[in-house]
């Protein structure tokens, strides 16, 4: 089998025997001591939304994104300002704006597309899509931040059946991430979190998440090329150009790929690599799952007798930000949709499974090595199976969050009503 680390879902008839984590101890907030920045990020031509627009603050480390609508939530330090904000997104100009632009909440901000076309003599130099990609892996421990660095970041994961959301569990971690050109797995530490799971909607069938945050940062392509890539000669795979793009006033090759080998679910989906660093800036991912036998052994961990569980879609997104000439490992998402089918029920259910990941705030790491605690996360946690937390308002204090879509706060309010 390909040497891919991938969801896995628990499904399961029984409520019980899974691991639950003690989250009122994370649940005190901090003092006000920073400012919270509330706004939209538009297109400027048709005034669409722009989901995924990266919004830092220059010269820190401080970022955060906009969801799925548009909407962002930028908290900064009391007393940072004058400062100044950069808001960028593949394919538009970017945009740097005096933190005084910002209001507390309703703040606009329009990006423009990118309108030049590219010349083929400027962009196309690389000549060879698969070398491309070959020096882009090749080129990591030289590209990436190459040390040893602990990220804060937001992780939101949701199960939902049809338009409901059943499942919710959202937390900021710590990330103890290792340097790119070295192997190994690295640690996720808890620092807050808050869970909840709506069964009474599950059909008396649960589904949960195994893997929380690990899920999104062993999608992290350029850390864990094995996952995708899993020969080094890349000659199973077949690489085209397509369409070159821009971020941040850099032009970025376009490279479709897919995989040769269709003997068990397989990989295909697009790369966006810097033209001057042959960076990977982006990658959107596809897994193809037609094999529903594979894809089954490959995504449920266990599920009831009478009962089909398998995936009908799988789509992994991953973008990387630059700071001081190096990239990191800048926010992530998985999407998959499963199909139920139970025996003797003519009508089967659908559940989208939603995680993502954004970083908000990195420094190099302070030691050598890092000490293990009770908060260090353990690579098959469950992690929907508590409340606590919904009914504070204040309850991310100081800490950068991904602003909830509508449909994850018409959740966050039921479950204060039900709490309350």
């Amino acid at each position: 089998m390909k040497n891919i680390k991938i969801l896995l879902l628990v499904v399961s008839g029984m409520l019980i025997g899974y691991i639950s984590l003690d989250t009122k101890a994370f649940s005190q907030t901090n003092s006000q001591d920073f400012v919270e920045y509330k706004g939209e990020v538009l297109n400027a031509d048709n005034k669409n939304t722009i989901a995924n627009a990266h919004i830092s603050v220059n010269e820190t480390n401080i970022s955060t994104i906009s969801n799925s609508e548009g909407k962002f939530s930028l908290k900064v330090p009391k007393g940072l300002a004058p400062a100044t904000v950069s808001i960028s997104y593949l394919g538009y100009l970017s945009k740097n704006l005096p933190l005084s632009y910002f209001k507390a909440k309703e703040t606009l901000i329009y990006l423009d597309p990118v309108v030049e076309e590219l010349s083929e003599i400027k962009v196309y130099k690389a000549g060879d899509a698969r070398k491309l990609v070959y020096n882009m892996l090749e080129n990591r421990g030289e590209n990436y931040i190459n040390r040893p660095t602990e990220m804060t970041a937001f992780y939101r994961e949701s199960i939902s059946k049809g338009n409901r959301n059943v499942s919710l569990s959202e937390a900021v971690v710590k990330i103890h991430k290792k340097p790119y050109s070295h192997y190994g797995d690295e640690d996720i530490e808890l620092v807050k979190a808050r869970k909840t799971a709506d069964y009474d909607r599950l059909d008396t069938l649960a589904l949960k998440l195994r893997g929380g945050p690990f899920n999104t940062l062993f999608i992290d392509v350029m850390k864990y090329p094995d996952y995708l890539f899993y020969e080094q000669n890349l000659e199973n795979y077949e690489f085209n150009f397509e369409e070159p793009t821009q971020i941040d006033n850099r032009y970025l090759y376009v490279v479709s790929f897919n995989d040769r080998n269709k003997d068990m679910p397989w990989f295909y989906g697009t790369l966006f690599i810097d033209a001057e660093t042959q960076s990977l800036v982006r990658a959107k991912l596809n897994m193809n799952v037609d094999n529903r036998r594979a894809a089954t052994r490959m995504f449920v961990n266990k599920k009831p007798g009478g009962t089909k569980v398998y995936p009908i879609e799988v789509e992994y997104d991953i973008d990387y930000h630059q700071q001081n000439g190096k990239w990191y490992f800048g926010y992530s998402n998985a999407k998959l949709l499963f199909v139920v089918n139970w025996k003797r029920k003519l009508f089967n259910s659908r559940y989208q499974v939603n995680s993502e990941m954004a970083v908000t705030n990195w420094q190099p790491e302070t030691e050598d090595r890092i000490k293990r605690n009770k908060n260090f996360l353990n690579k098959t946690v469950v992690m929907a199976d508590d409340i606590s937390g919904f009914t504070d308002i204040q309850f991310w204090g100081s800490n950068n969050i991904i602003e909830p879509d509508k449909s994850i706060q018409n959740a966050i309010e039921k479950i204060k009503r039900n709490i309350q």
